[in-house]
């Protein structure tokens, strides 16, 4: 195949209506969006009409990889799904990202990126290896599980291929169904439904390319550099959440190093991932049910895995199944669900079975939460306390703890995890720090300073005050913007803070100079960032044409106005920095209504938006290079 340092060239085109293979040449759009989700978003500019419904032919999956997968030592082969999603309240473009190495061997396949559209007259999965592409019956797939359909395609195609499928939730149109790839990579908000919707049951891919880069010293010089900065770091301030020899790290191609990711074996024999939030959801309730710590939630993440659910959107039903239960309102006679001995197995397996079938009361639930609470009434509607995006997940970094969540939640379709943990994870080392945590080096002083470098100001390390979160959600917007179309990984990016330096602070001009190493432009840190901003301000006119309405949409759910804080992720008492590095808690706190409405005033300005209505200027669009983004929503008006 052909490269063009970092890119592979070419985007490969799927219409499943007409059975049509085409290509697309990726420099079409990598100059102004990079890859990843700002190639995807473009996409979805050009292509999807604001009518256009998630289950409709017409809608794109865009699956995109960015020009820095494939090399080793970066944590920069994630790859992303886009689309429009079912699972909002009111339909719109969003966007997931996974790991592992099925987005690389897309690479390796010859292919930057893949544009779905259209739907096949019956089950079909995608074979893609060196630069060609084939439509195949699976007809004999269909129904089976994810991990059963990457199993048999495997044995089928050879080991070498990596397989992303959706399971029998997809099949059914669920509107949280997910996606489940090799190494258990999944991807959430609602795009296995998407899948399934298009009767498109997997993509296998195998390919023997590589990746090259322009100027192949200077990045081995880079990769060096960030390994080093990263020694001793590198998934700082987690816990691993099961500790002895079955649990086992499994980490992502071209990874840095070792981070929580990792695997279980169950007595069983059953290997699966196990970590972070596909660990956590059911845990405290089978702890709770069965008081002991057993196998359960590892099988209840399996359940999840297998037909495909999404366990973020399940772990937040369960909260109001839990409260509906208590009220009274739902019980295990009218739903046909065990709601008595939630926490258990029994529980879990009837759950996620009527759900991924659509079978009784699991028909209403597959329609998400806010759906579901809309459908049965009785004040259930008002029992919804715990979320904070418009898909109905769950509060992690709340806006009541961390003030800057408020704008970063309010402006995105989904739980923007990747924005959230940029203040969130270091405020762990911190927190380690405020303990005495042996080796910890992220006191208050060094968070100001943190803060300074990467966030627009010190005040953005001032949890007591509104003031100066504004400037950081804008800078933290764009820069997770560009990492999310280069693409890198969560966990490692960005370097904000390191443990063996004089001064203990990272570096954000990083990625800048590994965009130019690969690719042989001289890119500076400001070029970069102004890349995410003009990707996404894209996204923001994309949500704008599908039903955005700026100020007035830029809003949380009521209860974090007038519910207390009661925790925070890792974190109970709700510690966190105050004026002058003093350790505050923000427990009892409540979102301000005036203050936040201060805060959107500030950032609407800093911007160069509307004050008033929180939409986008012309002159801003233009200013970006999306003069025809700019026209078209001039002639909406």
């Amino acid at each position: 195949m052909t490269e063009q340092y970092g890119y592979t060239g070419k985007i490969l085109r799927i219409d499943l209506s007409s059975g049509a293979i085409t290509h697309v040449p990726t420099m079409d759009y990598a100059d102004r969006f990079l890859g990843g989700r700002g190639i995807a978003a473009r996409v979805h500019w050009d292509e999807v009409q604001p009518e256009v419904k998630a289950f409709d032919p017409e809608n794109r999956l865009s699956i995109f990889t960015g020009p820095l997968a494939g090399f080793n030592g970066l944590g920069s082969s994630r790859w992303t799904v886009c689309g429009k999603s079912p699972l909002t309240i009111h339909e719109q473009f969003s966007y997931s990202n996974l790991g592992g190495s099925w987005g690389v061997r897309l690479k390796f396949a010859g292919y930057d990126g893949i544009i779905i559209q259209g739907v096949s007259d019956k089950p079909v999965y995608l074979f893609l290896q060196d630069g060609s592409a084939e439509i195949r019956d699976a007809s004999s797939l269909w129904g089976r599980s994810t991990v059963e359909t990457r199993d048999i395609l495997k044995n089928e195609l050879g080991s070498p291929a990596a397989v992303v499928a959706c399971g029998p939730a997809g099949e059914n149109l669920v509107a949280f169904a997910s996606l489940l790839a090799d190494n258990d990579a999944s991807g959430s908000c609602g795009f296995g439904a998407v899948m399934g919707s298009k009767n498109l049951k997997a993509i296998a891919v195998r390919g023997s390319g590589k990746v090259t880069a322009a100027n192949p010293d200077r990045l081995q010089e880079l990769t060096s550099y960030v390994r080093e900065l990263k020694r001793g770091s590198v998934g700082e301030g987690q816990v691993d959440l099961i500790a002895g020899p079955k649990m086992k790290k499994d980490v992502c191609y071209g990874c840095i190093g070792a981070c929580i990711r990792q695997t279980f074996e169950a007595s069983d024999g059953t290997i699966g991932k196990f970590a972070c939030g596909s660990a956590y959801f059911y845990q405290e309730r089978a702890m709770r049910y069965y008081s002991q710590w057993n196998e359960v939630p590892f099988f209840a993440t399996r359940l999840c895995d297998g037909y495909g659910l999404d366990t973020e959107s399940i772990q937040t039903l369960i909260m109001w199944l839990s409260r509906c239960h208590k009220a009274g309102i739902l019980t295990d006679e009218n739903t046909g669900i065990p709601l008595s001995k939630m926490g258990s197995l029994e529980f879990i397996e009837t759950l996620t079975e009527k759900v991924s079938l659509r079978e009784g009361f699991g028909d209403i639930l597959a329609r998400g939460l806010v759906r579901a609470a809309d459908a049965v009434g009785k004040g259930s509607q008002e029992l919804i306390t715990d979320y904070t995006s418009k898909a109905g997940y769950g509060s992690e970094y709340c806006p009541r703890m961390y003030i800057v969540s408020g704008l970063l939640y309010a402006m995105e379709p989904r739980l923007p995890i990747n924005q959230v943990h940029e203040i969130g994870v270091p405020l762990f080392s911190w927190l380690a720090w405020v303990n005495k945590a042996e080796g910890a080096y992220l006191s208050s002083d060094v968070f100001r300073r943190v803060a300074g470098r990467f966030w627009g100001s010190e005040l953005a390390a001032d949890f007591s005050t509104y003031d100066g979160k504004a400037l950081a959600a804008a800078i933290i917007q764009d820069r997770e913007c560009v990492k999310e179309s280069l693409i890198l990984c969560d966990w490692m990016w960005p370097i904000t803070h390191v443990k063996h330096s004089d001064d203990h602070i990272g570096d954000p001009s990083l990625e800048s100079k590994l965009l130019s190493a690969v690719t042989g432009n001289e890119v500076s840190e400001s070029e970069l960032y102004r890349a995410g901003e003009r990707i996404f301000n894209l996204q923001r006119a994309i949500h704008t044409r599908e039903g955005h309405r700026g100020r007035v949409s830029d809003i949380l759910p009521e209860p974090f106005y007038s519910r207390p804080l009661k925790w925070a992720v890792q974190d109970p008492e709700c510690l966190a920095p105050g004026k002058d590095g003093e350790v505050i808690s923000r427990k009892g706190a409540v979102v301000d209504r005036n203050e936040f409405e201060r805060m959107k005033d500030e950032y609407y300005e800093i911007r160069g938006w509307d004050v008033a209505t929180g939409l986008q200027t012309k002159a801003k669009l233009e200013g970006l290079g999306l003069k025809d983004v700019a026209d078209y929503l001039e002639q909406r008006k």
